[in-house]
Order: C-alpha cells, then sequence, then structure tokens
C-alpha cells in the first residue's frame, strides 16, 4: 500500500512526485491520465504551435457560450501528459506581484505572504542568470533563462515604451513587476523545462515510485470522513488503490473539482442533479472560476522583421535542420522576447495588465497565421473580477464537466481591454515604431469610440490559458481547502494545484503552481 497517491502528473502532481518520495521509505503512487512525454514537440520550445495545431495531447476543452462575448464558444486547451500543461505552454515564466500573495494571507491564509512563498519560488528555480539574485534560485530542477530582446518589433515596442514613460525593468520576476522589460522563460539550452523533464525524468526509476499512466480516475473512495484510495480505469480494467496516509488531487482548475463532484463532494444540490449520491458537502467546488482574459491590437508592419517569413514552408524546414543539428536557431526559444505590466490608472498599487509582445499576427490560438508583416501585442486582465464555475455533467468520469468562466460579466473587465487597447495604439504611434510602422490590420483606425472598441474585443478575446480558483483555499463558507491545502472537513484529502488559488496571480500560473507544491511537500511531510 503507498504512502500517499498522487492523482495528476502535472506542474501540482509533478513536483510532489519528486519531493515526497526523496525519502526511499516513503511509497507514492502516481496516477495519470495521459501517457510519458514522447513526442519531440515536447521538447522543442517552438513546438507547441505544432502540439495546438494537432491537439494530439489535448483534453478537448471548450466553454459554454459566452453570453457577454458575442456567445462564443471558446477553447480552452489544457494538456493530457506526465508534466501536464508544462509539456504544451508558451514557456513563460511569471511569479505574479507581492501584492497577490499578500492578498492571500489577507483573506486568512497563514504563511502565503509573499515573504513567505519566495522562497520557495527559489528552491524550485535553476536560474539562468542576471536580474535580481536575491529572488532567483540556482539549486532548483526547473532550469529558467531570459530571452534577448534582439527582433526589431521587440525592440521597437520596448523603446516606444520607455517613450511612454513606462519604466524598463531588467527583472519582471524580481522585488518590483511595474515596466516592460525581457521574458524569463522555462527553457535551458534549446529544450523545453517541463515538469515532466525537470521533476520526473531524473527520478521516475526510483523503486518507491509506481506510475499509472493512461489511467483515468474515477472517484476518491471515502470512508467515515476520511479520503482512503482512488478508483481509477486503466485500458478495460477498473482498479482500485489504497493509501496509508493521503490521496493528493493535482488535477488543475478544470479536473480537480470535477473528480470531486463525481467522487460525491459539492454541492447537495448540484449533486442531487447529475445523479451522484452526496458523500461531503462542499458547495465552493467548482465554483470561483478565474482566468485572464486577452485582446489584440493587430499592427501591420512595412518592412519583413517579423516572425512571418519562419513560418513558410523552405523556411521552417531550414529552421528545424538548424535545431536538430545545432539545438539553436528560430525554434530553441520560447518565442516572446519581451513583455510588459501596465497600468490602465495612474492610482493603482499594481499593474491590471500584461502584455505578451508577439512579432507576428494570428488568430484561433496560433492555427491560423495572419499572412500579413505584423506585429500583436497581446493584452490580458491581471486580475479579472469575472467569476466562473466548473461544473460535473454526469457520474461519468469520461465526460467532460460543462466550463463557464463568465467572461466580461463584471462591467469593469471590458473597460481593462479597452483601456490597454488605446494605451497600445499610443505605444505603436512612439517614435521608435516609425522606421517599421505599418497600417493597423485590426481593429482598424476607423474603430475608436467605446462601442466600437467593446464590440471588437468581444469578437477578438481569448483565454490565455490560466484557469485558477475552482477549490479554493480560505476558511469562508465557500472554500474547498484551509490553508495547509487540505479539503475542509475530510481527512486525508488534499487538492495541490492552480484550483487552490483564491484570487488569480497577476501574470502567467505555471510558476505559481509548481511554487504552490513546493510549500505543500513541506506541508505534507511534516504532517506524516
Amino acid at each position: 500500500m503507498p504512502d500517499y497517491i498522487i492523482i495528476g502528473a502535472g506542474s501540482g502532481g509533478g513536483v510532489l512526485t519528486n519531493r515526497l518520495s526523496e525519502d526511499p521509505n516513503v511509497e507514492v503512487a502516481v496516477i495519470e491520465a495521459g501517457d510519458w512525454d514522447k513526442s519531440p514537440w515536447i521538447h522543442m520550445p517552438m513546438g507547441y504551435f505544432r502540439l495546438m495545431q494537432t491537439l494530439q495531447l489535448d483534453w478537448g476543452y471548450h466553454t459554454v457560450p459566452q453570453k457577454h462575448v458575442n456567445n462564443r464558444v471558446m477553447f480552452v486547451p489544457r494538456a493530457k501528459s506526465i508534466g501536464g500543461c508544462t509539456t504544451v505552454n508558451g514557456m513563460i515564466y511569471t511569479r505574479g506581484h507581492r501584492t497577490d500573495y499578500d492578498h492571500w494571507a489577507q483573506m486568512g491564509n497563514k504563511g502565503w505572504d509573499y515573504e513567505s512563498i519566495l522562497p520557495y519560488f527559489r528552491r524550485a528555480e535553476n536560474w539562468g542568470g542576471g536580474g535580481d539574485e536575491e529572488v532567483h534560485g540556482y539549486d532548483g530542477p526547473l532550469a529558467t533563462t531570459r530571452n534577448p530582446i534582439e527582433a526589431e518589433p521587440c525592440v521597437a515596442y520596448r523603446d516606444a515604451c520607455i517613450q511612454m514613460g513606462i519604466p524598463y525593468n531588467e527583472d519582471l520576476n524580481g522585488g518590483e513587476q511595474y515596466g516592460v522589460g525581457p521574458c524569463d522563460g522555462t527553457v535551458r539550452d534549446g529544450i523545453r523545462s517541463s515538469v515532466s523533464r525537470c521533476y520526473i525524468t531524473p527520478i521516475k526509476k526510483r523503486k518507491n515510485l509506481t506510475f499509472y499512466t493512461k489511467a483515468m480516475a474515477s472517484r476518491i473512495i471515502v470512508k467515515g470522513g476520511r479520503a482512503v484510495g482512488v478508483e481509477f480505469v486503466q485500458g478495460r480494467q477498473k482498479k482500485t488503490i489504497y493509501a496509508d496516509k493521503e490521496v493528493i488531487l493535482c488535477g488543475g482548475a478544470f479536473n480537480s473539482p470535477h473528480l470531486l463532484q463525481i467522487s460525491g463532494i459539492g454541492d447537495p444540490e448540484h449533486l442531487s442533479r447529475i445523479g451522484v449520491n452526496t458523500v461531503h458537502e462542499l458547495p465552493g467546488v467548482g465554483r470561483n472560476l478565474q482566468d485572464h482574459l486577452a485582446g489584440t491590437v493587430k499592427q501591420g508592419l512595412s518592412k519583413p522583421v517579423s516572425l512571418l517569413g519562419q513560418t513558410k514552408p523552405y523556411a521552417a524546414a531550414i529552421a528545424l535542420l538548424q535545431y536538430y543539428t545545432t539545438g539553436k536557431g528560430p525554434v530553441a526559444g520560447h518565442g516572446v522576447e519581451v513583455m510588459s505590466f501596465l497600468k490602465t490608472r495612474e492610482d493603482l498599487v499594481a499593474p491590471d495588465v500584461q502584455t505578451h509582445f508577439n512579432n507576428i499576427m494570428y488568430r484561433d490560438h496560433g492555427r491560423e497565421i495572419i499572412n500579413v508583416e505584423g506585429c500583436m501585442p497581446y493584452f490580458n486582465i491581471s486580475r479579472p473580477q469575472s467569476r466562473g464555475t466548473v461544473m460535473a455533467k454526469s457520474a461519468d468520469p469520461f465526460q467532460l464537466p460543462e466550463l463557464d468562466p463568465n467572461f466580461l460579466s463584471v462591467p469593469d473587465d471590458l473597460r481593462v481591454l479597452r483601456d490597454a487597447l488605446r494605451m497600445h495604439r499610443e505605444i505603436i504611434a512612439q517614435p521608435a515604431f516609425d522606421a517599421i510602422r505599418g497600417e493597423e490590420y485590426a481593429p482598424g483606425v476607423n474603430m475608436q469610440s467605446d462601442a466600437e472598441l467593446d464590440d471588437y474585443i468581444r469578437s477578438d478575446c481569448n483565454s490565455v490559458y490560466h484557469p485558477v480558483g475552482t477549490c479554493k483555499m480560505g476558511s469562508d463558507d465557500m472554500a474547498v481547502v484551509d490553508d495547509e491545502l487540505r479539503v475542509h472537513g475530510l481527512s486525508g484529502l488534499r487538492v495541490v494545484d492552480a484550483s487552490v488559488m483564491p484570487t488569480l496571480t497577476s501574470g502567467n500560473t505555471n510558476a505559481p503552481t509548481i511554487m504552490i507544491a513546493e510549500k505543500a511537500s513541506d506541508m505534507i511531510l511534516a504532517a506524516a
């Protein structure tokens, strides 16, 4: 019997797999719905564009029609693989603003303030150098590096921001987030630093580790108020394993609440509707869904200086040949050289907009490249106020839950995107862009009023794939876990993934999720 059962080997579960199995006397079992990360497209940094097109590792999630976004059904990719979304994400490494974590602590979550969680960011990181050395880690598993700002449009964006009075910030993960600067990424020596590669592969042959891959967890077994085991389906076989100490759920913001619900843990009214007997009443399961929503300005360029040329068959073939012979070239980096954290109002303590500057224009999550020389600031609301839900549709573990992010349900979210769009028009109007500026491709210079820009944003915006909050940490009636990540009212069960974040961090959520798991490993081992 294993001491611990980990459900899901993604950003959270992969870290726990490593840390909990460091003691050879501790037995760990890992249940993962996907398979090992064998595809070469995973490890090639720019291979994620290929994975986005083929969806070979994707769960297949889409939202319900979003009534505040022209009733659009929106694609929300999630990876089914050892390593989870770290095998397919954009490899952007951002920690968030210190006030994100101080706010968690102010909500009653002891030990989650910035100064308390910083050591876990450092413990995870194997930093490539530069910036604020006091905040980075150098001995951790997760290899991170900083992209140089070299491409002409990226240099123009940086310089235009500075001309606008936005400060240059060499380290956006340092003590101050506000400004424009180079982008950090989970890449090293032309290879993606996934959780699988950095945390799992080096230790996967430990004798105290058992992996069940291509195995779908179907129920957490609860007896006498304690989680004691997990039922799962592997191939055509139904299997059950029991834990001596704890079951640890690491399925992410969609799959974790779903498994809790079909296990009878959730809102009794909802469980009754889907034919599941209530095992433990916890009404907050699946609620409080938050995600970053992004808009764009698609800006034409007057010279062939974007990445468009690299997408042509001949150039792409040369880039692949260069990568496989030298490990370098256009596909060896994560693609975003420059990023900014901006304020739409001067009185804000922390930035409310994050921008990934893309040196190419595309639609449909990169699956359709726009065949025009151009660049595309991709700006998202850092702290959206809109809240949504993840709800199981039935007791069937193979039926995906209903996702309703409820995007733009709070009008101020739309205001932030509109202000960010206008701000980026102003940035592109700066002298730094004079030598390369073409015509605005979209929304188009004829669209100027609030109503026109709002219509464009609703038709153009998309998720940045940072769902959190559906098993939120806290002590209020809608909290699912406490500040030790233990499920309220049950023993032997924790949730360790992005779903426990009570509010979104201002930045990409991969690094914070890894931090959460690093901190959780200490909590779990201390309780053993």
